[in-house]
């Protein structure tokens, strides 16, 4: 189990002080998980390409999910991030073979993207075999082209969206920041909430930074 992550990934790993072990009750049936966290628990891969959470981030990414994306907040339970500050979570209302499935949850679209996947074949299948549509490693690689300075991201760190893509904002490396984790999801969040609360139909054409 995990080999194939284990040897992709693992050389990836940057030298980043890490917490203890993020446990929860709805990742404690999860197959795998336990396994996995003992190993990567707080891990920082490829300069902040994808993280797996800790006690004190896994704690933070769930609240930062129930503000932002309520309707979700009492089946899902975030395990990991990626650069772009989007949260890997396990689905326990979707669940096949007894297993919850993975969803995806995207501060600079609002959306929440259903992965058919266990943990275990995310890791293993997913992640080795898609990396760029999981993880958007192309773009990523763009972008550090010319922010390597920026690596390794902080475990609060994230590369956000100046205009988020659901407010008009274009998906390009010049419309991407480093920004503050807890920041960045926090705004996301209160547009979210905001859009949700306009007419169906309505379109959103910029928005106004101050």
């Amino acid at each position: 189990m995990f080999q194939r992550f284990r040897a992709a990934y693992a050389p990836l790993r940057d030298d980043v002080l890490a917490g203890s072990m993020w446990q929860h009750e709805r990742l404690a049936t999860v197959a795998g998980y336990l396994e996995f966290a003992a190993e990567f628990a707080g891990a920082t891969l490829g300069g902040g390409l994808y993280r797996i959470h800790d006690e004190a981030s896994g704690a933070q990414a769930l609240t930062l999910i129930a503000e932002a994306f309520p309707e979700y907040a009492t089946r899902i339970c975030p395990f990991g991030y990626d650069w772009l500050g989007r949260q890997f979570a396990v689905d326990s209302d979707r669940a096949a073979g007894g297993q919850p499935q993975v969803l995806l949850l995207e501060p600079g679209t609002a959306e929440a993207l259903e992965i058919p996947l266990s943990f275990v074949a995310f890791h293993d299948e997913e992640l080795i075999e898609y990396a760029d549509a999981a993880l958007a490693t192309g773009f990523f690689d763009s972008w550090s082209s010319t922010n390597g300075d920026a690596l390794p991201l902080r475990r609060d760190q994230c590369v956000g969206y100046r205009v988020p893509l659901f407010v008009g904002g274009q998906d390009v490396v010049e419309n991407l920041e480093v920004s503050d984790l807890e920041v960045y999801w926090a705004i996301c969040g209160q547009l979210r909430r905001g859009a949700l609360r306009l007419p169906q139909g309505t379109a959103i054409n910029e928005v106004a930074k101050r």
